[in-house]
């Protein structure tokens, strides 16, 4: 094999940071609505919409500019996961310390799903969310990765575009019931004592398509113009949403259109995720972290290593644990919990970004410094 075409690793990509302290962002758009915002819309499932509701359009985008955040930081998270056991390997890392590794971090994150962030949402229910789809899998990745590349994109695909088929397959076969497996895996659902919000299996294919894109970053021929793969991929998955959509029947998990606005085409099921709801999300990311890659290739200055973006992606996880809780507080002491509108969703947006970028910029130093801690799992 050619130096062109061998594996390279590297520290911490720049653009992939860049991109994650986008989606933080936008992350905190989306929970600060959450405690702030007595018109807040979640209308994006089959359940949770009744055909020909008027969706109020500032209230609607709010939200929509939010769905971009799971499948950002699940597909990053498999892109950064892979690059990272290629540097344990280059290292000289045994197969069974890297499995140990993966399965640490995934069972941390997942823990933390259950046992602190089902805590700020309302309801006595423990709510499987993103990082229940990102700690698990992280866990299935440890047979996953010793697979070809071939075979992980062709089941990443399996996962994405025929999961409502296998949903509802098993659905039927089980009497038209939901059981706790189906809705793990395949279909979410609700239990008298937890909530699966992310069913497994069309994440993890979401995860696997950023392991494939994290394969590509480690060839030196693919490093020097990485926004060619991503612009044609995420072109190819904005067709594919465009075709789904427009039949308006499978790929769409029942949430179809009401007619050909803008707002009925967007209007895509996240709950579970439909193929609709992927392709178009999967391409919107792609195009952006195209952008970043690309402002990282020309950009002929140091990187700016204090740059909130940079930062808040190199801290996504710690931002994540503690910014809802924050908000739910403030918004509680200051009698405002899902009392006020949009204004104080922004607000409370941009106050605390301001607030949590010293204490991010102290988690990171304290992380570098510090390279065995248990933070190193965060």
């Amino acid at each position: 094999m050619n130096d062109s075409n061998s594996p390279k690793t590297s520290s911490r990509i720049p653009a992939i940071d860049w991109m994650r302290g986008i989606v933080i962002i936008l992350m905190t758009i989306d929970h600060a609505s959450m405690c702030f915002n007595s018109d807040r819309l979640v209308s994006d499932a089959y359940f949770l919409y009744k055909p020909g509701t008027y969706l109020d359009p500032a209230q609607f985008f709010t939200r929509w500019i939010t769905h971009l955040c799971a499948p950002a930081f699940v597909f990053l998270a498999g892109v950064s996961l892979a690059i990272n056991i290629e540097k344990r390997v280059s290292q000289g890392e045994n197969s069974k310390s890297i499995d140990q590794y993966i399965l640490s971090r995934g069972l941390v994150i997942f823990i933390i799903e259950i046992a602190w962030m089902s805590l700020v949402f309302p309801g006595k229910h423990i709510i499987l969310q993103v990082l229940y789809a990102i700690g698990i899998s992280f866990i299935c990745m440890i047979p996953l990765r010793r697979l070809r590349t071939s075979w992980i994109f062709f089941i990443a695909l399996v996962a994405i575009f025929f999961n409502e088929l296998l949903a509802g397959l098993f659905i039927h076969l089980n009497g038209g019931e939901i059981s706790v497996p189906i809705a793990l895996f395949l279909s979410g659902g609700v239990f008298e004592y937890f909530i699966v919000g992310y069913p497994l299996f069309p994440w993890l294919g979401i995860m696997l398509l950023g392991w494939v894109l994290g394969k590509f970053l480690l060839y030196q021929s693919f490093q020097h113009s990485p926004e060619k793969i991503l612009l044609f991929g995420g072109s190819l998955f904005f067709l594919l949403f465009l075709v789904i959509r427009g039949f308006n029947g499978l790929g769409n998990m029942l949430l179809l259109r009401d007619n050909h606005s803008l707002i009925q085409w967007l209007h895509v099921s996240k709950y579970p995720p439909s193929a609709s709801y992927i392709t178009l999300e999967i391409s919107l990311m792609a195009f952006l972290l195209a952008f970043c890659f690309s402002i990282q290739r020309l950009n002929e200055k140091p990187i700016n290593k204090k740059n909130p973006l940079y930062v808040f992606g190199q801290s996504a996880l710690f931002f994540y644990v503690i910014h809802i809780h924050l908000l739910a507080v403030v918004a509680k002491a200051l009698g405002m919990y899902e009392k006020s509108g949009l204004l104080s969703t922004y607000v409370a947006t941009v106050l605390l970004t301001i607030a949590l970028y010293p204490l991010c910029l102290l988690y990171r130093k304290h992380k570098t410094s510090h390279p065995k801690s248990w933070l190193r799992f965060i």
